[in-house]
C-alpha cells in the first residue's frame, strides 16, 4: 500500500471510487493468502464466485470473527515472519481471538489508527495519560496493550494512571488489581492542566477510575482536584474503546458515562470519544463524528447485513456488521463478519462532510455466537 491511503482527508473521497480501489486491494491480499493458507483457500474454493470473478466489496466472501478464537493463529505467515500475536480483550470464560502479525503488519495497523485518530482530533502532538498500567514484560500482547501503543505516535510524554494494589489496597482495587497512582498523576495534573492532553483507556476502566465505579478512585480524583485548586484537565481529548456490555448491565448509558467521566477531568462532556474497533482488524477504528455517526476510511469499509436474507441493508435498517480492512495482509482479516449489530443511518451524506456509510453500533448479536466457515475451523484439525 503506498502512502496516499493514509494521507488526510480519509473519509473525502467519492464512496464508488474508493469503494472500487479498495476492492482491488483486498483481493489481491486474500488470493496471496490463500497460496501460503490451505485452510484459507479451501474456504475460498467452497465459495460460489471465484475471487477474480467478484466485482463488489458486497460480494466479497466474509468470515465470522469466531475462526480466529483458537489455539493456533490462523496466519498467511511462517513462524518466523511472526512479529507478535495479539490477543483480544475477552470476557471470562471465552476463548480469546488470536491474530499473528508480522512487522509490516503492524506498521501499517500503526498508520491506520493515527491517520483516522489524526482526523478527528488534529495531528499535534500532546501529552497522553493512560488509564492503565505501565506495560509488563513478557507474555502475549493483548488488544487493550495494542490500542494503548496506536496512540503514542500523538505523545510527547505518557502517564499511566494506575498501578497495582499493595496489600493494604486491595478491598479498593479493580478486578485487575489496580488502584490509581496519585503520587504518579499527581504530577501530571499539576503539570499540564491548562494544556491540551490525550486521555485513553478501555470503556470499562474509564468508568472504574473516572467514571465513579469505584468509590476509591472518585474521592481521590476528588481530593486531588481540591488540593490543587483547579479542574484536573479541562482541555482533555478524552478516548475510549472497548466495548458497552457491562456497563449496559449497570445501566449506565452513553450520555450518562460522558458526563461523568468529563465531570472527573474537569472537561466538556463533547471531549469524551467512544470509537467501535476489534483486534481482528486492529489498525481500523470508527470515532464518533459530531453528529454520532460512524464512518469507514479510505482503507476500510463497513456493510451492514440482514441477518436473514444477508442482504446489505439501506438506511434506518439495523443489522450485523461486516467490517472490510486493507490493514491485514498477514491474516485473513480483509472481509469479516463479526458479532455486532449496527444501525445504518446514511449511505453517503452525513452532515458531519464524510462520505460513505455512516452506521451507529447498536449492540452485540442477541444471545449467539455468529458461527460458520467449517472448512477453516475443522478442516485444519484432520
Amino acid at each position: 500500500m503506498s502512502a496516499d491511503w493514509f494521507a488526510p482527508l480519509l473519509y473525502a473521497e467519492a464512496p464508488a471510487a474508493r469503494r472500487a480501489r479498495l476492492l482491488e486491494v483486498l483481493r489481491e491480499q486474500m488470493e496471496r493468502g490463500a497460496q501460503v493458507c490451505e485452510p484459507f483457500k479451501r474456504f475460498l474454493a467452497g465459495q460460489r464466485q471465484t475471487l477474480s470473478d467478484v466485482q463488489a466489496l458486497e460480494d466479497l466472501p466474509f468470515m465470522p470473527v469466531s475462526v480466529f478464537k483458537r489455539a493456533e493463529p490462523l496466519s498467511f505467515l511462517d513462524g518466523e515472519q511472526t512479529y507478535r500475536v495479539l490477543n483480544s480483550s475477552a470476557t471470562t470464560g471465552q476463548q480469546p481471538s488470536r491474530i499473528a502479525i508480522d512487522r509490516h503488519t503492524a506498521k501499517l495497523m500503526t498508520r491506520g489508527v493515527t491517520a483516522i485518530l489524526a482526523d478527528f482530533i488534529g495531528s499535534r502532538r500532546r501529552p497522553y495519560l493512560v488509564i492503565d498500567r505501565a506495560p509488563g514484560a513478557g507474555g502475549a500482547a493483548s488488544a487493550r496493550g495494542a490500542a494503548v501503543q496506536g496512540l503514542m505516535a500523538f505523545a510527547t510524554e505518557v502517564c499511566y494512571a494506575l498501578r497495582p494494589a499493595r496489600d493494604e489496597e486491595r478491598e479498593w482495587a479493580d478486578p485487575d488489581g489496580l488502584v490509581l497512582d496519585i503520587e504518579g498523576i499527581g504530577g501530571f495534573f499539576r503539570k499540564h492542566h491548562d494544556d491540551d492532553v490525550v486521555v485513553y483507556g478501555f470503556t470499562y476502566m474509564l468508568y472504574l477510575h473516572l467514571g465513579a465505579g469505584l468509590r476509591a478512585s472518585a474521592e481521590s480524583l476528588k481530593r486531588l482536584a481540591d488540593e490543587l485548586g483547579h479542574p484536573l484537565l479541562p482541555k482533555a481529548s478524552i478516548l475510549h474503546s472497548g466495548g458497552w456490555k457491562r456497563l449496559q448491565q449497570l445501566a449506565i448509558d452513553k450520555p450518562l458515562f460522558n458526563s461523568r467521566i468529563s465531570a472527573s477531568l474537569g472537561a466538556e462532556a463533547d471531549a469524551v470519544l467512544d470509537y467501535y474497533g476489534m483486534v481482528e482488524q486492529l489498525g481500523v477504528i470508527y470515532p464518533d463524528c459530531a453528529q454520532g455517526n460512524k464512518h469507514a476510511p479510505r482503507f476500510a469499509e463497513v456493510i451492514v447485513r440482514d441477518p436473514l436474507s444477508w442482504a446489505p441493508c439501506a438506511a434506518g435498517q439495523t443489522g450485523i456488521i461486516q467490517v472490510l480492512s486493507a490493514l491485514s495482509p498477514s491474516f485473513p482479516g480483509q472481509s469479516l463478519l463479526t458479532e455486532d449489530m449496527a444501525l445504518v443511518v446514511h449511505e453517503d451524506g452525513c452532515t458531519c462532510g464524510r462520505r460513505g456509510i455512516a452506521f451507529r453500533f447498536a449492540g452485540r448479536v442477541p444471545k449467539a455466537e455468529v458461527r460458520g466457515c467449517s472448512d477453516v475451523q475443522h478442516r485444519r484439525r484432520a
